[in-house]
């Protein structure tokens, strides 16, 4: 509930690189430059043309019908007549799909000013993981999507160079953290919200009558765990929140909440704190967790690479000519067949390429 660091659709659609960037350059959610568009001048069943670099339809299809099975194996077919603000979700996952195989190409073109190649053993890793993905389609995957095995080699093998041109463009990049600043620490509470939700899910405020009541609530419960009832049972009788125990670093939580965790000694109950979510009575369990600290530290270190990565591959965005085929690409559509089911397109790559 408290969490505020937004989580990665990366891990479930592909295993390789940052996915984040549209096809106008944006790598960190903020344009760069201006997209320009096209209508003319592109080949047959060109999507975009980024400088010498470009997209086929058959290969934005095999992106996109991945993700599409993906979606509808967890969430049902029925998923697609959702829409957020207007925008559906299918056309939200076309743009997830244009913006990674863009991000992809451009990655590929950068590969050319670092000199960093694919070797040997790569491009027949990238050839095997073809054959094998290839074989597992059927005959009305393979038209629909209008795919041959040597468009799956090609997407293998730009997909391993862009993972490599990110290695090669972080590989000094070290950054030392301290305890401190990776510190995880452990904490219960109790929450008295200040909200309720509609029957669509959306949050309704409380009066201030309401609120007042809650914090009185909280008060008296702050004051009964300060008299040294167990906490636990405090948690079970008045807790709104279907958690009860946190671990976490800092720039994790609500700002609040984490000011107050964080300046509690071990066993310390906080005064009452609000939040965008309600009141909340802090117990702290552990200051200083060591294997989740260093776990920490690991993750601030990747992030810190990404940002660096995201600076660099932004200032080399800048520099390129893009062009989108607006009208193909608006005319491109799921398929709806039973008969195509294929969504392993990003998993055989990891099993061919581990460690990734």
């Amino acid at each position: 509930m408290l969490g505020n660091r937004c989580r990665k659709l990366a891990g479930a659609l592909a295993s390789a690189v940052l996915l984040s960037c549209a096809l106008c350059g944006c790598a960190q959610g903020t344009d760069v430059g201006t997209k320009v568009v096209l209508t003319t001048g592109f080949g047959k069943d060109e999507i975009f043309r980024i400088e010498t670099s470009s997209c086929t339809l058959p290969e934005i299809m095999v992106y996109l019908t991945n993700m599409q099975n993906r979606y509808e194996s967890v969430y049902g077919a029925e998923i697609w007549n959702t829409n957020v603000d207007g925008v559906t979700l299918e056309q939200n996952v076309k743009d997830i799909a244009l913006a990674q195989i863009a991000r992809i190409k451009t990655m590929n073109l950068m590969a050319g000013q670092y000199a960093v190649e694919l070797d040997e053993e790569e491009k027949a890793q990238a050839e095997n993981a073809a054959a094998a993905y290839y074989n597992s389609l059927n005959d009305t995957e393979i038209a629909l999507m209008g795919v041959t095995e040597e468009t799956i080699r090609d997407l293998y093998e730009e997909f391993a160079l862009a993972e490599k041109v990110y290695r090669y463009t972080i590989k000094d990049i070290n950054p030392e953290i301290s305890d401190d600043e990776a510190r995880t620490i452990t904490v219960q509470h109790i929450l008295f919200k200040t909200y309720a939700l509609d029957g669509t899910g959306k949050k309704i405020e409380y009066t201030e009558h309401a609120k007042e009541e809650a914090y009185r609530e909280a008060c008296e419960v702050l004051e009964m765990a300060r008299e040294g009832e167990d906490f636990d049972e405090l948690i079970r009788r008045y807790s709104e929140d279907d958690k009860s125990t946190y671990s976490f670093g800092k720039g994790e939580m609500d700002e609040a909440f984490e000011a107050a965790a964080f300046n509690l000694g071990k066993d310390e109950i906080s005064d009452v704190v609000e939040t965008e979510f309600g009141y909340h009575i802090i117990k702290c369990l552990s200051t200083f967790d060591k294997e989740e600290t260093d776990a920490n530290k690991i993750k601030i270190v990747d992030e810190r690479r990404a940002e660096a990565f995201g600076q660099e591959y932004d200032a080399y965005v800048e520099t390129l000519t893009r062009n989108l085929n607006e009208e193909l690409w608006d005319g491109v559509a799921f398929i709806h067949d039973d008969s195509v089911k294929t969504m392993d397109f990003f998993d055989v790559y990891a099993e061919y390429f581990p460690g990734v």
